[in-house]
């Protein structure tokens, strides 16, 4: 008779969120139900979502010990094994909440992480998971060793518990420093091959979006990539590059990149910069969008806000209305577009707009093939750095107090830049 081993169960997830002073119930709700998909996203089974309304988060228990408590009483009624929380959760709250509750304690933070670690597939992806992992671990590893310290100093507060804190925090730190220097390899060898496509002078698209909102899906569409698509946040966190011919024969370089999120961790994008330094290379930016989503225009800003971190702020835009196939309202396609002049609604899923989609990225690279030339002054810096971060730059050199520029650069930088270009 052959043994069966006994199937995995999902671990049971009670949700709790805090309304505190300008926080609307409807950011709330929308805010919980996103950190519901990513629960579910993580394998886990959402019990149970509880809110708490306060002016602020308690520094104790965050909800406040009354309210802890009753907590405490449900998740045993109820059979929970990990207690998750819509917001970040300082290391004493965390340490608390957790000894109060008897329960596995997460926060939004660690609740994103764990969903990258499951999704990682390539070395600098799990390089990346890893780094972002122990920078959030390392100023909660103090804490996981106060118990043995005492407050007041002197005698009786020697001993292993210091030293076991101290050369815990050597270790996770000399990690850091590992992995750190791995990664900035990795950043090298993305330049390098940057230098090789600006060699054979191919545009770089860089598509981005809200998580799940289709980028895998356009970019399989568009080039026959065999990216992971599935309905699910951050289905896929490593970046694939696909060339595409354009009808007029010109190629573009097409890069997925990993999904954003409303309040992305900062370490997450500190961590994942070598990945998105794509999106900051990048001649073009493509935003899809899920317009079947009901809280579209967040999500939108939230892109926006990551775009702007990632110092890609002001680049050419080229905005896709995804997943109209889902729209009860067909007519809110038209509406959208109106408000984004030069937009597109397609559905990757069907393959309705592609080609509309197809003639306004064409429209949008046609500049790319025209070379601008810029005799910069020197004083002038916040312009030759406009020029490196939007443009394309194909040759730099000085003369006396002069940048000298050949770039390609979108047709609404040649216009602010009128007064510079060289004749």
């Amino acid at each position: 008779m052959i043994e069966t081993k006994p199937k995995k169960q999902a671990e049971r997830a009670l949700l709790i969120g805090l309304e505190q002073n300008g926080v609307s119930k409807w950011d709330l709700r929308d805010s919980m139900e996103e950190l519901r998909e990513l629960a579910s996203s993580a394998g886990a089974e959402v019990v149970d979502t509880v809110t708490q309304k306060l002016p602020k988060p308690t520094a104790p228990f965050y909800i406040g010990k009354g309210k802890a408590e009753a907590i405490r009483d449900s998740v045993q009624s109820q059979r929970v094994t990990s207690v998750i929380f819509n917001d970040e959760l300082s290391p004493a709250q965390g340490r608390n909440l957790e000894n109060l509750l008897s329960r596995k304690v997460l926060d939004r933070t660690q609740l994103i992480l764990d969903i990258f670690a499951q999704r990682a597939r390539s070395r600098e992806g799990r390089l990346q998971i890893e780094l972002a992992q122990l920078q959030y671990l390392l100023p909660r590893l103090t804490r996981m060793w106060h118990h043995l310290s005492r407050q007041t100093g002197g005698i009786g507060t020697r001993g292993p518990g210091e030293t076991q804190l101290e050369v815990d925090r050597r270790r996770v730190q000399e990690r850091i420093a590992r992995l750190e220097r791995e990664l900035e390899g990795v950043r090298k060898v993305r330049s390098v091959q940057r230098q090789g496509r600006k060699r054979h002078q191919w545009p770089v698209a860089a598509v981005v979006g809200y998580t799940n909102a289709g980028k895998s899906t356009l970019l399989n569409l568009m080039t026959g990539a065999d990216v992971l698509a599935v309905d699910k946040l951050f289905a896929t966190l490593d970046p694939t590059t696909r060339s595409f011919t354009l009808p007029n024969k010109q190629r573009v370089l097409l890069t997925d990149t990993v999904g954003f999120l409303r309040n992305l961790p900062h370490t997450l994008i500190e961590s994942f910069k070598a990945t998105l330094e794509e999106v900051s290379e990048a001649d073009l930016l493509i935003h899809v969008v899920d317009l079947s989503h009901p809280r579209v225009d967040e999500q939108m800003i939230a892109v926006d806000s990551v775009i702007k971190e990632l110092n890609a702020f002001g680049k050419q835009t080229l905005i896709v209305f995804n997943k109209i196939d889902l729209l009860e309202n067909p007519d809110l396609a038209s509406t959208y577009c109106r408000r984004f002049p030069g937009s597109v609604a397609i559905s990757a899923k069907t393959g309705h707009g592609i080609d509309e989609f197809v003639d306004a990225l064409q429209s949008a690279l046609s500049a790319w093939r025209l070379r601008s030339h810029f005799r910069v002054p020197l004083s002038e810096s916040n312009f030759i750095a406009e020029i490196h971060r939007v443009g394309h730059v194909l040759e730099l050199r000085y003369e006396n107090e002069y940048a000298v520029i050949t770039a390609h650069v979108p047709p609404h930088l040649e216009q602010k830049l009128t007064g510079f270009i060289a004749r």
